[in-house]
Protein backbone atom coordinates (compact mmCIF):
# COMPACT_ATOMS: atom_id res chain seq x y z
CA UNK A 1 0.00 0.00 0.00
CA UNK A 2 0.62 3.51 -0.93
CA UNK A 3 1.99 6.12 1.62
CA UNK A 4 0.12 9.01 1.88
CA UNK A 5 1.77 12.57 1.82
CA UNK A 6 1.11 12.72 5.64
CA UNK A 7 3.06 9.49 5.65
CA UNK A 8 6.24 10.62 3.93
CA UNK A 9 6.60 13.84 5.28
CA UNK A 10 5.22 14.54 8.16
CA UNK A 11 4.92 11.26 10.16
CA UNK A 12 8.88 10.65 10.32
CA UNK A 13 9.60 14.13 12.20
CA UNK A 14 6.35 13.55 14.51
CA UNK A 15 7.74 10.43 15.70
CA UNK A 16 11.49 11.30 15.53
CA UNK A 17 10.50 14.32 18.09
CA UNK A 18 7.95 12.28 20.58
CA UNK A 19 9.72 8.74 20.89
CA UNK A 20 12.86 11.14 21.30
CA UNK A 21 11.90 13.12 24.42
CA UNK A 22 13.97 12.76 27.79
CA UNK A 23 11.67 9.99 29.42
CA UNK A 24 11.98 7.34 26.28
CA UNK A 25 15.31 8.41 25.88
CA UNK A 26 16.23 7.24 29.78
CA UNK A 27 13.90 4.14 28.70
CA UNK A 28 15.91 3.27 25.60
CA UNK A 29 19.17 3.74 27.95
CA UNK A 30 18.18 1.05 30.33
CA UNK A 31 17.97 -1.44 27.55
CA UNK A 32 19.51 -0.97 24.41
CA UNK A 33 23.42 -0.43 26.24
CA UNK A 34 23.29 -4.35 26.56
CA UNK A 35 23.13 -4.98 23.13
CA UNK A 36 26.31 -7.32 22.07
CA UNK A 37 27.70 -9.61 19.18
CA UNK A 38 25.27 -9.57 15.74
CA UNK A 39 22.60 -7.68 16.76
CA UNK A 40 18.56 -7.10 15.14
CA UNK A 41 16.87 -4.07 15.79
CA UNK A 42 13.42 -4.25 15.42
CA UNK A 43 11.51 -0.86 13.87
CA UNK A 44 14.74 1.03 13.29
CA UNK A 45 12.92 4.28 12.95
CA UNK A 46 14.33 6.99 12.59
CA UNK A 47 17.81 5.56 14.07
CA UNK A 48 17.22 7.18 17.86
CA UNK A 49 18.72 3.86 19.19
CA UNK A 50 21.97 4.11 17.57
CA UNK A 51 23.77 6.64 20.12
CA UNK A 52 22.98 4.06 22.87
CA UNK A 53 24.53 0.76 21.52
CA UNK A 54 28.14 -0.25 22.69
CA UNK A 55 30.35 0.33 19.90
CA UNK A 56 32.69 -2.12 22.18
CA UNK A 57 30.30 -4.56 22.16
CA UNK A 58 28.33 -4.95 19.03
CA UNK A 59 29.30 -6.03 15.90
CA UNK A 60 27.07 -4.98 13.51
CA UNK A 61 23.26 -3.91 13.63
CA UNK A 62 20.58 -5.00 10.93
CA UNK A 63 18.07 -2.57 11.48
CA UNK A 64 14.53 -3.22 10.00
CA UNK A 65 12.75 -0.58 8.75
CA UNK A 66 9.45 -1.30 6.63
CA UNK A 67 8.44 2.77 5.91
CA UNK A 68 10.99 3.97 3.29
CA UNK A 69 10.49 7.43 5.21
CA UNK A 70 12.16 7.20 8.01
CA UNK A 71 15.08 5.86 6.16
CA UNK A 72 16.55 9.05 5.36
CA UNK A 73 16.54 10.14 8.90
CA UNK A 74 17.66 6.95 10.07
CA UNK A 75 20.55 7.25 7.48
CA UNK A 76 21.78 10.86 8.82
CA UNK A 77 21.95 8.97 12.18
CA UNK A 78 23.79 5.92 11.21
CA UNK A 79 26.18 8.33 9.44
CA UNK A 80 27.35 9.98 12.58
CA UNK A 81 27.01 6.69 14.89
CA UNK A 82 30.38 5.00 14.09
CA UNK A 83 28.34 1.72 13.95
CA UNK A 84 28.09 -0.87 10.89
CA UNK A 85 24.48 -0.90 10.08
CA UNK A 86 22.53 -1.93 7.39
CA UNK A 87 19.09 -0.94 6.95
CA UNK A 88 16.35 -3.08 5.30
CA UNK A 89 13.45 -2.24 3.88
CA UNK A 90 11.35 -5.11 5.07
CA UNK A 91 8.49 -6.11 8.03
CA UNK A 92 9.40 -7.80 10.77
CA UNK A 93 6.95 -10.70 10.62
CA UNK A 94 8.64 -12.34 7.88
CA UNK A 95 12.55 -11.89 7.65
CA UNK A 96 14.67 -13.99 4.63
CA UNK A 97 17.19 -14.16 7.75
CA UNK A 98 18.91 -17.31 8.64
CA UNK A 99 17.63 -19.36 11.89
CA UNK A 100 19.70 -18.89 14.61
CA UNK A 101 22.32 -15.84 13.32
CA UNK A 102 21.62 -12.94 15.86
CA UNK A 103 22.97 -12.62 19.26
CA UNK A 104 20.53 -10.13 20.57
CA UNK A 105 17.16 -8.66 19.30
CA UNK A 106 16.07 -4.84 20.22
CA UNK A 107 12.45 -3.47 20.49
CA UNK A 108 11.48 -0.24 21.16
CA UNK A 109 8.82 1.22 20.54
CA UNK A 110 7.57 -1.19 17.90
CA UNK A 111 5.49 -3.56 19.20
CA UNK A 112 2.88 -0.93 19.82
CA UNK A 113 2.69 -0.66 15.63
CA UNK A 114 3.60 -3.75 14.08
CA UNK A 115 0.28 -5.24 12.40
CA UNK A 116 1.01 -8.31 14.06
CA UNK A 117 2.85 -8.87 16.81
CA UNK A 118 3.00 -12.42 17.21
CA UNK A 119 4.37 -13.06 14.50
CA UNK A 120 7.58 -10.71 14.27
CA UNK A 121 8.71 -12.49 17.75
CA UNK A 122 8.25 -15.44 16.56
CA UNK A 123 10.58 -14.55 13.87
CA UNK A 124 12.77 -12.93 16.54
CA UNK A 125 12.60 -16.11 18.43
CA UNK A 126 14.25 -18.15 15.34
CA UNK A 127 16.38 -16.22 14.68
CA UNK A 128 17.71 -15.89 17.80
CA UNK A 129 20.82 -17.82 18.70
CA UNK A 130 20.59 -20.21 21.51
CA UNK A 131 21.16 -18.53 24.35
CA UNK A 132 20.17 -15.11 22.49
CA UNK A 133 18.27 -12.57 24.28
CA UNK A 134 15.91 -9.96 23.37
CA UNK A 135 15.91 -6.53 24.88
CA UNK A 136 12.75 -4.42 25.22
CA UNK A 137 11.39 -1.13 25.68
CA UNK A 138 7.64 -0.97 25.43
CA UNK A 139 4.38 1.12 26.22
CA UNK A 140 1.39 -0.61 26.47
CA UNK A 141 -1.79 -1.63 28.63
CA UNK A 142 -2.09 0.53 32.11
CA UNK A 143 -2.79 -1.45 34.83
CA UNK A 144 -5.35 0.91 36.19
CA UNK A 145 -8.94 0.49 34.60
CA UNK A 146 -9.64 4.60 34.41
CA UNK A 147 -6.32 4.49 32.42
CA UNK A 148 -7.15 1.68 30.76
CA UNK A 149 -10.62 3.43 29.56
CA UNK A 150 -8.59 6.50 28.40
CA UNK A 151 -6.30 4.63 25.67
CA UNK A 152 -9.43 2.76 24.32
CA UNK A 153 -11.46 6.21 24.22
CA UNK A 154 -7.94 7.32 22.33
CA UNK A 155 -7.36 4.73 20.30
CA UNK A 156 -9.95 5.91 17.38
CA UNK A 157 -8.15 9.15 17.08
CA UNK A 158 -4.79 7.89 17.66
CA UNK A 159 -4.09 5.47 15.19
CA UNK A 160 -4.45 7.58 11.79
CA UNK A 161 -2.03 9.86 13.53
CA UNK A 162 0.84 7.44 14.66
CA UNK A 163 1.66 5.08 11.98
CA UNK A 164 -0.88 2.53 13.27
CA UNK A 165 0.53 3.22 17.08
CA UNK A 166 -1.86 1.05 19.52
CA UNK A 167 -2.32 2.09 22.88
CA UNK A 168 -3.23 -1.19 24.84
CA UNK A 169 -1.23 -3.62 24.07
CA UNK A 170 -0.44 -6.59 26.48
CA UNK A 171 3.55 -6.28 26.06
CA UNK A 172 4.22 -9.13 28.39
CA UNK A 173 1.41 -11.28 27.02
CA UNK A 174 2.51 -10.56 23.44
CA UNK A 175 5.96 -11.96 24.40
CA UNK A 176 4.99 -15.00 25.85
CA UNK A 177 2.40 -16.03 23.11
CA UNK A 178 5.80 -15.02 20.80
CA UNK A 179 7.22 -18.08 23.05
CA UNK A 180 9.86 -16.07 24.85
CA UNK A 181 10.27 -16.16 28.82
CA UNK A 182 10.39 -12.41 29.81
CA UNK A 183 11.78 -10.62 32.67
CA UNK A 184 9.64 -7.97 32.76
CA UNK A 185 9.85 -4.25 34.64
CA UNK A 186 6.76 -1.79 34.76
CA UNK A 187 6.35 1.58 35.60
CA UNK A 188 4.36 4.81 34.90
CA UNK A 189 7.20 7.16 33.32
CA UNK A 190 6.52 11.20 32.85
CA UNK A 191 4.05 11.98 30.75
CA UNK A 192 0.15 11.64 29.69
CA UNK A 193 -0.95 8.20 31.64
CA UNK A 194 -2.82 6.58 28.56
CA UNK A 195 0.58 6.90 26.52
CA UNK A 196 3.40 6.46 29.37
CA UNK A 197 2.70 3.28 31.13
CA UNK A 198 6.08 1.21 30.20
CA UNK A 199 6.98 -2.54 29.56
CA UNK A 200 11.19 -2.57 29.63
CA UNK A 201 13.61 -6.09 30.32
CA UNK A 202 15.15 -8.69 28.60
CA UNK A 203 13.83 -11.75 27.28
CA UNK A 204 14.95 -15.53 25.93
CA UNK A 205 13.61 -18.59 24.45
CA UNK A 206 10.94 -20.48 26.33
Amino acid sequence: MAESWYDRHVLPYLIHFACGVKPVRRQREKVVPHAAGRVLEFGLGTGLNLPYYDRRRVAVIVGVEPSRSMHRLARRQIEHSGLRVELVGLSAEQLPLDDASFDTVVSTYTLCTIPDPVAALREARRVLKPGGRLLFSEHGRAPDEGVRRWQERLQPWWTPWTGGCQLGRDIPALLRAGGFEPAVQAAYIPGPRPLSYHYWGEAVAA
